[in-house]
């Protein structure tokens, strides 16, 4: 257990600092000045502080973060000094707490008992007091609400809410997941009532103020186990010879009002949630599934963007507005890629044409500095226990890029639309430039790894790296090279404040075409709704900022989830297949060990440095490497390696690997 001390339910002595002797109450200090940030709490006890106040962030030594958590904001003692290269601090106070609900797992005493919380950012473990243990069992998956931190009390205390199962149980982990990223399970009776009594019948007067298009050849193309459907492609031959392509989003602000019961259950959730075994919906399934879904065969509402494009891919001209549609076909990724690669279909005509104008699509947007990375999930297939009996990769084909080649035109074409209106308030989606620092170590260990790129923002950057992917494409370290560029990128998000999006190549970027899984796609319709309305443009900018952030780090926990779901199932399969010698890539180094990624599956697990034999390894962090002290053996990112499953923890969702020679 992490950081468990003998508890004394009995109050202790406040320990005085020289900061605080009691609430309200602070003694002058040393430090240059106080601000108020976030915490980014470390596994190993130590924390950064994220703050607006401050142009770097704050170091937190052990033993100086009071009694924060991770994700707290707080107040903090900054003491600038020549001997730091980083501004360092103390935490003063605790403004507020992000949360106080964890899962976790507890171990009983006779009196009392401690849980050890799943989230590696909490350094200490939390005491239970006999009277708040509530029947759960030594041993057992709990969720436990903090209920106070005394000054002096190694640990907070808290009292266990809710029992989740037997640790390392498929339902106990994912529940454990929801519960410590607070993702409801489901929807409040209010919210499902009012979803449900929402006028699904679309009346005579709303389709004669849409555009028609009916009649007009329209398919969704979509996974195979995908419910909900948020787009759909129109296509017809103009009299010019010219296409008429149309891209049709659910008009789901039709439906969700603001204000509503729906829409504040949805601005809350902010996005759709897809963990290994389920997806928890921003919306209703009365919404999500059947009203706003484009369903074949029946007759949907969107919000479209209609485009005439040329068939060497010239888009010529486009319109904005509210439709109906009636999908003729229900098409999977699979379906559509065995269309490209010559399987006759009743639609093949339009799909080739598709595939065709898509594919210089494509060709003019990664000219222009847009820059491809490879795009590989893993799915796994489970039985009816939740118990992984198969591993697989969807990769990106011809009918992914298709679609999406088609989604990025209307998400760029409404944002320049939007862009381009002074004054006005809008929602964009943004990626900054790289930073000096990253491309910088990036460039040294693609030098160090034989591969010279010159990585330069005062050249043509995105050329390098277009240039980098295409040459390891296919080859060994083709993975690795992706990761670290990808790491080497700063991460997208949602504001107000339009910079561009350097990862695309485009001026003005937005997301139009999710919005029955994403919010900002909800506020964006909104918008444009205004727009073509002609309706005044008076949005609040701060409010609307604000929602931004909000979906920013919503969309940030929700990746979290996804992750922690995906590696708690790859743990698990694991470790039903621990016999056998296995091909994998270092996939990441530091001065401990390196992490191993398989190359059947995709699993990763960590290879101390202890337990390679032999030799003494150092770590060498200017080009990520790991050398042998006598030998001058090095293990570095992208090497080959062959390794067997020496540990599995479920609870801890992770894996140790053991080298097999010869490596």
């Amino acid at each position: 257990m992490r950081n468990k001390k003998k508890h004394n339910e009995k109050k202790k002595s406040k320990k005085t600092t020289p900061f605080k002797h009691r609430e309200g109450d602070f003694h002058k200090v040393k430090e240059s000045r106080i601000i108020t940030g976030k915490v980014d709490m470390k596994s190993s006890g130590t924390a950064y502080i994220i703050s607006e106040e401050s142009a770097h962030d704050i170091f937190i030594q052990k033993g100086k973060t009071a009694n924060a958590l991770h994700g707290d904001i707080v107040k903090v003692a900054i003491k600038e000094s020549a001997r730091h290269t980083r501004p360092e601090g103390r935490i003063l106070s605790v403004v507020s707490r992000e949360k106080t609900s964890y899962s976790g797992t507890i171990a009983l005493s006779k009196d009392f008992a401690f849980v050890t919380p799943d989230n590696a950012k909490l350094p200490t473990d939390i005491f239970i007091p006999g009277d708040k243990i509530n029947d759960a069992k030594d041993g057992q998956k709990v969720l436990v609400t903090i209920t106070g931190w005394e000054a002096g009390d190694d640990n907070p205390k808290g009292e266990i809410t809710h029992v989740l199962g037997t640790p390392g149980e498929h339902f106990a982990e994912i529940n454990s997941i929801m519960e410590e990223y607070e993702l409801a399970a489901g929807f409040p009776h209010e919210v499902e009532k009012a979803a449900e009594s929402i006028a699904k019948n679309i009346s005579g007067d709303e389709i004669k103020s849409r555009r028609d298009f009916r009649n007009i050849t329209t398919f969704t193309i979509d996974p195979v186990d995908a419910k909900d459907f948020d787009d759909a492609l129109s296509i017809r031959k103009m009299e010019n010879g010219n296409w008429e392509i149309g891209v049709h989003i659910a008009d789901v602000s039709h439906y969700v009002i603001p204000g509503s019961v729906v829409d504040a259950e949805a601005t809350e959730r902010a996005t759709s949630v897809y963990l290994v075994d389920r997806v928890i919906p921003m919306l209703p399934f009365a919404l999500s599934n059947e009203a706003c879904s484009l369903n074949p065969n029946q007759d949907k509402l969107c919000f479209s963007v209609v485009f005439e494009i040329s068939p060497i891919a010239e888009v010529l001209g486009h319109w904005l507005g509210k439709t109906v549609i009636n999908s003729d076909r229900r098409f999977s990724y699979e379906e559509v890629q065995g269309i490209i690669e010559g399987k006759h279909d009743a639609l093949s005509s339009e799909i080739l044409t598709l595939d065709v104008i898509s594919k210089k699509l494509r060709e003019q947007r990664i000219a222009k500095g847009s820059i491809p990375f490879e795009k590989t999930e893993t799915k796994f297939k489970l039985d009816e226990k939740g118990i992984p009996v198969d591993v697989f990769f969807v990769e990106s084909n011809d009918a992914h890029e298709l679609i999406e080649d088609f989604m990025l035109l209307a998400n760029r074409t409404v944002a320049e639309i939007m862009g381009k209106i002074k004054n006005s308030v809008f929602v964009y989606r943004v990626h900054d430039v790289p930073d000096d620092e990253k491309l910088k170590k990036f460039s040294e260990f693609l030098s160090k790894s034989g591969i010279m790129r010159d990585f330069n923002k005062s050249k043509n950057l995105a050329a390098s790296f277009n240039s980098l992917l295409k040459d390891a494409h296919k080859k060994p370290y083709e993975n690795i090279i992706n990761l670290l560029a990808i790491r080497t990128m700063a991460k997208a998000f949602y504001t107000t404040k339009n910079i561009g999006h350097y990862g695309l190549g485009f001026h003005y970027y937005t997301h139009f075409t999710s919005p029955i899984r994403r919010y900002p796609d909800l506020m964006v319709h909104r918008i444009l709704f205004d727009y073509i309305r002609d309706k005044p443009l008076t949005s609040d900018r701060t409010t609307i900022e604000d929602r931004c952030k909000y979906c920013s780090e919503m969309e940030r926990k929700a990746e979290q989830a996804e992750r922690a779901s995906i590696k708690f199932k790859q743990v698990q399969y694991m470790e039903m297949h621990r016999e056998g010698v296995y091909e994998g890539a270092i996939s990441g180094t530091t001065e401990y060990g390196f992490f191993v990624e398989l190359k059947l599956n995709k699993c990763e697990g960590f290879v101390r440095a202890r337990d390679i034999e032999g030799d003494y390894y150092y770590y060498d962090e200017t080009s990520y490497t790991l050398r042998g002290k006598r030998t001058g053996k090095k293990f570095q990112l992208g090497q080959q390696v062959n390794v067997r499953v020496k540990k599995t923890d479920l609870i801890g969702k992770k894996i140790d690997f053991e080298l097999v020679t010869p490596y």
